[in-house]
C-alpha cells in the first residue's frame, strides 16, 4: 500500500510481534511522541490495515494437538450453497481457517482437535452438510512454520 510510510511500515511490523507495547514504548522505538504515534495507529485501524488485536493461543497446551487438513469437494456451486457452506463453517470452533479454492478441490479446511475421536466426531458433522462429495483428510505431523505476522511491503 502506497500510503504508508517508513514509520508505518515500523508500526506494524512492531505490532504483529508483540501488540501489547504500551504507546509510551511504540512511540520510542518509532521516534515519535506518544499522541503521533497514537493518531498514526488510529489511522491504521480506521483504514482497515489493522483489523483488530488478539492473544495468540497455544494449541498444543489447550490440549488441542491434532491439526488436519480437510479438502472438501461439492456438487453445489450456488451462492445460496456457498453461503450456507460459509456460515456453517463459522459455527464449527473446530475450524480455524477456510478457504474456497481453485483446482480439484473447492474448500480447504484447517481444523484443531484433540485427537483422532473428536477428528471423527466433527468429520461427521462436516458430512452432514448437504452437497458435500467428498472430504480428504490429511493429519499434520510437524507444525515447520505458523505465524500471523505479514510482509510488510517496502514501499518501492
Amino acid at each position: 500500500m502506497s500510503s504508508l510510510d517508513a514509520i508505518d511500515r515500523q508500526l506494524l511490523a512492531i505490532l504483529q510481534s508483540d501488540v501489547s507495547l504500551s504507546i509510551e514504548e511504540l512511540a520510542e522505538r518509532v521516534g515519535l511522541t506518544k499522541t503521533p504515534c497514537w493518531r498514526r495507529i488510529q489511522k491504521l485501524e480506521k483504514s482497515g490495515i489493522i483489523r483488530r488485536k488478539v492473544a495468540l493461543l497455544d494449541a498444543e497446551v489447550l490440549g488441542l494437538p491434532v491439526s488436519v487438513f480437510a479438502q472438501v469437494k461439492t456438487n453445489q456451486h450456488s451462492a445460496e450453497w456457498a453461503d450456507s457452506f460459509s456460515n456453517a463453517m463459522a459455527d464449527l470452533p473446530e475450524v480455524v481457517d477456510c478457504y474456497r479454492m481453485a483446482g480439484d478441490y473447492d474448500y480447504i479446511l484447517r481444523i484443531v482437535v484433540s485427537d483422532v475421536a473428536s477428528y471423527d466426531r466433527f468429520y461427521k458433522k462436516l458430512i452432514a452438510h448437504s452437497g458435500i462429495s467428498d472430504v480428504a483428510s490429511n493429519f499434520a505431523m510437524e507444525q515447520i512454520k505458523s505465524t500471523t505476522q505479514l510482509p510488510i511491503p517496502s514501499g518501492e
